[in-house]
C-alpha cells in the first residue's frame, strides 16, 4: 500500500509557511511545513530512527555496485518510501562500493562522517531548497573521499561538480519527488564521475524498480527505472 505518514499512512500536505508542530513519536516541538492530512507530524530524527544500522550493513558488504548496496538498504525496516534517511544512504552506499572497488578510505570513519553530514539535510529539501538530498549526498561522498574543506582547491571543485551533475540528472526527470528514483539517479551519476576523476571503477547493473506500488506520486513511464519501460 502507498505509504506517506509513518503513523497512519495518510498522504502528506505541505504548508505555505512554517508552523509549530509536535512530533507524534517523541513529542519534540519544532517548526515545519510538513504534516499528514490527519495532522500527524514526525520529526527528522524519528524518521531516521534505526539508520545507524547501516554501519554494520556496510561493513559486511562485498559488492562494488553502489545501487545494489543502496537497494539492500532500502529493503531494511529503517527505510521508508520517502524520507531524509536517503540523504545518508546514498553517500553510504557509494562509500561502501568505492572501498570494495579499491578506493583507499577508512570505511568506518567515512561512514560515521557521512551519517553526521547527511542527517543535517532535512526532509523536503528537494522541494524547498531546490536541491534533492540524494544529490547532495553524492557531493558529500566526493568531499569525504577527496578530503575536501572550504579551503581546498581541486576537492572543493570536484565535490561541487558531483552535486551539480547528480542534481542535473534528477532535474531532467522532474517532480514530484520519489526518493528511490532520485537516489538511483544520483548513484549512477556518481559511478561514472568517480571513474572519470578518481580512476576507481565501481560496478553498475540495470535497475528495475519494484517499489512503484508504494508510491502515490509515481511518474510511471517517465521514470527510467519503471518496469513499463522494459
Amino acid at each position: 500500500m502507498p505509504e506517506e505518514c509513518l503513523i497512519c499512512k495518510a498522504p502528506l500536505e505541505y504548508l505555505a509557511a512554517d508552523t509549530l508542530m509536535e512530533c507524534a513519536v517523541c513529542g519534540r516541538q519544532e517548526n515545519s511545513k510538513t504534516r499528514c492530512l490527519s495532522g500527524h507530524y514526525v520529526c527528522n530524527e524519528c524518521h531516521m530512527s534505526g539508520l545507524d544500522a547501516i554501519t554494520g550493513l556496510c561493513a559486511a558488504e562485498t559488492s562494488k555496485d553502489p545501487a545494489a548496496v543502496l537497494q539492500r538498504m532500502m529493503d531494511q525496516p529503517f527505510c521508508h518510501m520517502h524520507g531524509p534517511e536517503y540523504h545518508v544512504m546514498v553517500g553510504a552506499a557509494l562509500l561502501t562500493a568505492y572501498r570494495n572497488a579499491g578506493g583507499g578510505i577508512d570505511l568506518p570513519a567515512a561512514l560515521a562522517e557521512m551519517v553526521r553530514r547527511g542527517k543535517s539535510v532535512p526532509g523536503g529539501a528537494c522541494g524547498f531548497w531546490g536541491a534533492c538530498g540524494a544529490g547532495l549526498s553524492t557531493g558529500m561522498f566526493v568531499s569525504i573521499i577527496s578530503g575536501s574543506t572550504p579551503l581546498a582547491e581541486e576537492p572543493f571543485a570536484l565535490s561541487h561538480r558531483m552535486t551539480a551533475r547528480a542534481l542535473g540528472k534528477i532535474g531532467e526527470i522532474g517532480g514530484p519527488r520519489c526518493c528511490k528514483r532520485d537516489s538511483f539517479l544520483a548513484v549512477l551519476e556518481a559511478v561514472d564521475f568517480v571513474e572519470e576523476h578518481f580512476g576507481v571503477k565501481m560496478e553498475r547493473t540495470e535497475i528495475v524498480c519494484g517499489y512503484a506500488a508504494g508510491n502515490r506520486q509515481c511518474v510511471g513511464k517517465r521514470c527510467p527505472f519503471s518496469r513499463a519501460n522494459r
